[in-house]
């Protein structure tokens, strides 16, 4: 069975750990897809947050892997004949835009089902968007991301700001 977990992953949250980690639970693999949108301004290019992920998900033994997308998921769900996808909620507003994004890839290709993981209630308020800010504005991030995240993040923002 192939499973993905697909995400902007800007940059990737102990929330998505938790989400991975639970996903690896039920599934035996699964291929972290990090996705580049030119719409998205991202604090990270894609190549820095496909190796950050790398790095990050070494602690799995093999059983994490990376790859990243452009474009529609239901096509690269299609071109590497994946089963399902991996997603997490946090909130009703999640739960609303997952929904109707889970059934509009439907409509486009039946070959795949959508998972719905909760997050853990100690992650409900965290998003790569509000990691991005606390880190911007200097505040302690080390619960929120793994130790090479938080890293990463000081030496992107002492160049950015």
């Amino acid at each position: 069975m192939k499973i993905i977990y697909p995400g902007t992953f800007d940059p990737i949250t102990n929330g998505h750990i938790d989400i991975l980690e639970r996903g690896l639970k039920l599934f035996g693999q699964i291929t972290l897809l990090v996705s580049f949108h030119p719409w998205k301004n991202t604090l990270f290019n894609l190549d820095e947050r496909v190796e950050m992920i790398k790095e990050v998900v070494k602690v799995y033994d093999g059983k994490v892997k990376v790859d990243s997308y452009t474009g529609l998921l239901v096509d690269y769900i299609d071109k590497n004949k994946i089963d399902g996808v991996i997603r997490g909620l946090r909130a009703v507003s999640d739960f609303e835009y997952e929904f109707q994004m889970a059934l509009t890839n439907r409509k486009l290709n039946k070959k795949f089902e959508t998972i719905f993981f909760m997050t853990d209630i100690k992650y409900m308020y965290l998003s790569s968007s509000i990691v991005r800010e606390l880190a911007k504005l200097k505040a302690d991030i080390r619960d929120m991301v793994p130790p090479y995240i938080g890293k990463r993040l000081r030496e992107k923002l002492s160049n950015v700001l």
